[in-house]
């Protein structure tokens, strides 16, 4: 489970994330969407560990910044980042080993071949396109067999098969019990995926919605409806947005 607590994240007077409050559960995909700009990423960059923050976070009711949590925790950034000397197999082998996992062959063999790196795994960091730097990415986080996983803007980047077969691990982790956050401002990547959606706009969560009470016809303009001035709506959870 992923609890945030009243997280605020300050620029001098701006404020990136004010006040924002949402949790997703264990087996849930939870999304949380906005327009560019509206904090999504400095949510994300928090619970990562990557910002200084007030609030709490918690990760299966453990404080985020603490080693357990860490140990169950995920994180694939819209921007991978790969060490320029490390061969593709190799960032996996160092991942294997920072987090301890006991993980053998055939599974490592397994995830190269699912997202079509199998005849990559000896390149360099340096000599990979954004895109498969962004696959090595997921199939980092991945190998640690996460209990909670967030992914900002997952699927940027990504040719049309490694998206649908991204789609797939997402909901495989979902049946296996795992907490998945994605964030994103492309509604029509993540329309098929989500259990519960909060809605992002100008540091604020101004609307969440559960997909069994949503018709997929609605969302969209839902979306545009919240984003668009009108926030003093209660949301469809019952909780003021």
């Amino acid at each position: 489970m992923l609890d945030i607590r009243n997280l605020t994240k300050e620029y001098g007077k701006y404020k990136a994330a004010d006040d924002v409050s949402f949790a997703v559960g264990s087996g849930e995909i939870g999304i949380l969407l906005g327009p560019n700009g509206a904090g999504k990423s400095t949510v994300i960059k928090s619970i990562a560990g990557l910002l200084r923050y007030k609030g709490k976070i918690f990760i299966n009711g453990k404080e985020s910044r603490s080693t357990e949590a860490k140990k169950v925790f995920a994180y694939v950034p819209e921007l991978p980042a790969m060490y320029e000397a490390l061969t593709v197999r190799e960032h996996i082998d160092f991942i294997i080993h920072a987090y301890h996992v006991q993980a053998g062959e055939d599974e490592v063999r397994s995830l190269l071949e699912r997202f079509e790196l199998q005849d990559k795994q000896n390149k360099l960091g340096d000599e990979l396109s954004k895109g498969m730097m962004q696959k090595v990415s997921i199939c980092c986080a991945l190998i640690i067999r996460p209990q909670v996983i967030l992914l900002d803007e997952p699927m940027v980047g990504l040719d049309p098969a490694a998206i649908k077969e991204l789609k797939q691990v997402i909901l495989e982790l979902k049946e296996a019990g795992v907490t998945v956050l994605i964030s994103t401002h492309m509604l029509e990547m993540v329309k098929d995926l989500w259990d519960i959606m909060f809605v992002m706009e100008k540091g604020h969560i101004v609307a969440a919605y559960r997909k069994s009470e949503v018709k997929e016809e609605d969302l969209e303009e839902l979306f545009f409806h919240v984003t668009e001035g009108d926030h003093g709506k209660e949301d469809r959870t019952g909780e003021g947005a």
